[in-house]
């Protein structure tokens, strides 16, 4: 089944300096990356924006002239956006949260793309499928990972559909729709959720595509699950613990160990440092804990020895950026060298040059795109 008359997506080159503070310049960049966003409207966000209310608080009033000047894509994720950085104990998280799935759903419904509630214990798992454009080449699964949406990754999804392969996205526990609707929180056993997927849809000779953390759950689900052929990281973890130096290991091992000293300095933390509220109080939501200690602890589990790199019998793909501020660069050689009985691995490390060198390679996802597609073209030849 083919699909005309969709959204052509435009990946423009370049890392802008939109916003002084890296927590904000990175998101701007971000939804601009992705082909979402105006260049004028992150310069204009990224000049008012002081805080992380003021954030939320622009990106609607970015979303709100959007779409009174009947801008839909740009108001769609706009909304995103405001809900990214919005507090998980605040009752507008929520309601941003639903506008942007229903704009998404107004942008988008003449464009081919299936929606599916798939069935997971006592709760389901949302999934998106897009047809390939002319004949199928493969089909790709895909997924994002600490807190991802699958909508965000649309038009990745529609690349790839244009290069002739069947795309299905699809949320795991802690993710989208998977923990807000349905209460599934964070699991790194990653298997069991992409099984799920490969069992609903039929599917036995896929392709698996991990973006930032489920760049880390992609490789623990297809150690264990051989209907997955190729995999493809972009940015990966590794081992989370190992971010930081053995000293630093060993601190964190300690202070865990005093959990209400952890407890307290978190949450004191959180008080006086919104940045700090909004990253753990979402690790806390996304792990349905109510401690900080507990959250850390499933964290912590997202190590070397539960991702099973050796098991791993697949074509990899490692897609990395020189310049990732989330993950430091040495766990790219760590994953290479951990896939011991892979079929075959590339590594790509993308550079400043490219413009590519932040995670996910936001500044350039279209050269990213491009690796990845002409990467799968050679695996899936049929001379190979």
């Amino acid at each position: 089944m083919t699909h005309a008359g969709h959204q052509q997506f435009v990946f423009p080159v370049g890392y802008r300096q939109f916003h002084k503070d890296q927590v904000f310049n990175f998101q701007l960049n971000r939804w601009y990356s992705l082909g979402y966003a105006r260049y004028e409207d992150m310069l204009t966000a990224g000049q008012r924006i002081t805080s992380f209310n003021e954030w939320t608080a622009e990106m609607r009033r970015q979303a709100e002239a959007a779409l009174m000047e009947g801008r839909l894509m740009n108001a769609t994720f706009y909304y995103r956006a405001a809900e990214f950085y919005a507090f998980d104990d605040s009752p507008l998280k929520q309601q941003l949260y639903d506008r942007f799935v229903e704009l998404f759903e107004t942008t988008f419904k003449d464009e081919g793309i299936e929606r599916f509630m798939v069935p997971y214990g006592d709760a389901f798992l949302p999934a998106m499928r897009i047809s390939p454009s002319g004949e199928k080449r493969g089909t790709i699964v895909m997924h994002g990972g600490f807190d991802s949406l699958i909508e965000e990754f649309y038009s990745w999804m529609r690349y790839f559909a244009d290069r002739g392969h069947e795309v299905i996205a699809f949320e795991g526990p802690g993710q989208g729709a998977a923990r807000r609707k349905y209460g599934l929180v964070l699991d790194y056993q990653w298997e069991k959720p992409t099984g799920a997927i490969l069992d609903y849809f039929g599917l036995d000779d896929v392709t698996l595509l991990g973006i930032s953390m489920g760049g880390y759950f992609c490789f623990r689900a297809a150690a264990l699950e051989t209907r997955i052929k190729r995999i493809i990281a972009s940015s990966i973890a590794y081992d989370y613990l190992q971010f930081v130096n053995r000293p630093a290991q060993l601190l964190v091992r300690l202070v865990l160990s005093c959990r209400g000293l952890f407890n307290w300095f978190a949450r004191l933390r959180m008080k006086h440092d919104p940045m700090h509220r909004w990253s753990i109080g979402n690790l806390m939501y996304i792990t349905d804990t109510s401690r900080p200690s507990d959250a850390m602890d499933v964290f912590v589990r997202l190590n070397a020895k539960n991702l099973l790199s050796w098991l791993a019998e697949q074509d990899v793909l490692i897609l990395t950026g020189s310049a990732d501020h989330f993950v430091p660069l040495k766990m790219h050689e760590m994953q290479v060298k951990a896939l011991t009985n892979a079929r075959s691995v590339t590594g790509r490390i993308f550079t400043t040059d490219e413009q590519a060198q932040n995670h996910c390679q936001v500044g350039n996802m279209g050269l990213a795109l491009s690796v990845m597609g002409d990467w799968l073209d050679e695996k899936l030849s049929p001379s190979r």
